[in-house]
């Protein structure tokens, strides 16, 4: 229901993209990513339903489903968020074409991506397999004979820690480089809500995974995703020296 009524508003969106920008803006092309991957994530959420990934199902191919799900929800909010921002440009705004950029920038992305999908699967487990206690919980993960998710648990604190040193020096570099707005506020988010969600992943923890610590971890992951997009459509000049596309 309310995947189908986002489909719709994203199909307005694309529709008036097209009536009120002209051929070649960038809100153009956001807006027909946004519905590209607006579908795709009403097929993967049908399909999570339709082959039963859901409720108690522990099956590997859940977390494959699950991870799916969680990319393109990302790469969803990213093509929203560029739409939006282009929108509010009169020559619109597009990524960097150039090279040292986007390996700087896609490796932000893809470190946010990598923490996300750890995180799901570390979500799964803390939902299928809830912990008596913490001891039991660090017990569990180290354990051969625990479950997979329980296993790669574990993997998840390390590549977020590993993610959010690489955020934190990228938001320096673009600072140092860019301090013109609104590049400043974004990087001193960035780096605010890298912080912020590492004090949350570890409360999440210490709490045991309560569901709604799991949404609230989520709903900053989206928050730092969103400022990473943002930035890079902000400063893709002072990293490379190259201009915007027009």
């Amino acid at each position: 229901m309310t995947s189908g009524v986002c489909w719709l508003w994203t199909l307005v969106m694309w529709v008036a993209a097209l009536r009120g920008f002209a051929r070649g803006h960038a809100t153009r092309s956001a807006a027909g990513w946004s519905l590209f991957f607006m579908t795709t994530e009403a097929l993967v959420g049908a399909g999570l339903v339709l082959f039963r990934m859901v409720a108690d199902n522990p099956s590997t191919a859940r977390a494959a489903w699950m991870s799916a799900h969680l990319v393109n929800t990302f790469l969803l909010l990213a093509a929203l968020t560029w739409m939006a921002f282009s929108a509010w440009q009169e020559a619109g705004v597009r990524f960097s074409r150039d090279r040292r950029s986007r390996w700087l920038l896609g490796g932000a992305a893809a470190f946010v991506l990598l923490v996300g999908v750890s995180g799901a699967v570390a979500a799964l487990g803390d939902t299928l397999f809830p912990a008596a206690s913490l001891t039991v919980g660090l017990r569990e993960d180290f354990s051969p004979t625990s479950h997979l998710f329980l296993r790669l648990r574990l993997w998840h604190p390390v590549i977020a820690v590993l993610g959010s040193g690489y955020l934190i020096w990228l938001a320096s570099v673009v600072l140092r480089r860019k301090p013109d707005p609104p590049v400043p506020k974004l990087a001193l988010t960035l780096g605010v809500l890298v912080l912020i969600q590492i004090a949350v992943g570890l409360l999440n923890v210490a709490l045991l995974a309560p569901v709604w610590m799991q949404l609230v971890h989520l709903l900053i992951a989206d928050a730092t995703w969103i400022t990473l997009v943002l930035l890079a459509l902000s400063s893709p000049p002072p990293i490379s020296g190259a201009s915007l596309v027009p």
